[in-house]
């Protein structure tokens, strides 16, 4: 499913989450990565230590179980992120304002100094790539900002100040 501004989800919002076509591919390929071999492995090893005999006192029968329903409850987070998420549309988003996606370059007016973000979904965020999530502080401030607009942002260390310069695609 694609996210347009005339998409409406019955979905609770709250379970909801955007990602961008490559951050669902990331999410897919890990959820194949636990079925096709992280489960296989752990039967293998609840196999093997199964035929070692006595399972009451068997240590490693029940690390390999206690390891199995750990990942079958990874498996089953993950499959419930999948069904929740919606790919956003880049095609249907402008440039006239902060939107997630965005890469906005900004003036750090406290500091005279400038910084460029893209606003991403929170679990592609990598500040050392300049990818800041649109659940941040900092994105949360900056979300409908247009070029010129000053973003005052709480943050712990008090109120930060922030002048869109430039929004790019």
């Amino acid at each position: 499913m694609f996210l347009t501004e005339d998409s409406k989800d019955n979905i609770e919002m709250s379970q909801v989450r955007y990602y961008t076509e490559e951050g669902f591919v990331k999410l897919r390929d890990e959820l194949h990565q636990l079925k096709t071999v992280e489960r296989p492995s752990i039967s293998r090893q609840i196999a093997e230590a199964r035929d070692k005999g006595d399972l009451s006192e068997n240590a490693e029968y029940d690390a390999a179980k206690e390891a199995q329903g750990l990942l079958e409850m990874k498996i089953a987070k993950l499959e419930e992120v999948i069904s929740n998420a919606r790919i956003i549309d880049e095609s249907q988003l402008t440039s006239d304002k902060v939107l997630i996606l965005s890469k906005v370059k900004l003036m750090n007016i406290g500091m005279k100094k400038e910084f460029l973000y893209t606003l991403v979904a929170e679990n592609e965020a990598n500040l050392r790539e300049g990818k800041i999530s649109v659940d941040s502080p900092i994105g949360k401030g900056l979300l409908g900002k247009k070029v010129g607009d000053i973003a005052e942002i709480q943050v712990p260390n008090g109120i930060m100040k922030f002048e869109v310069l430039e929004i790019s695609r």
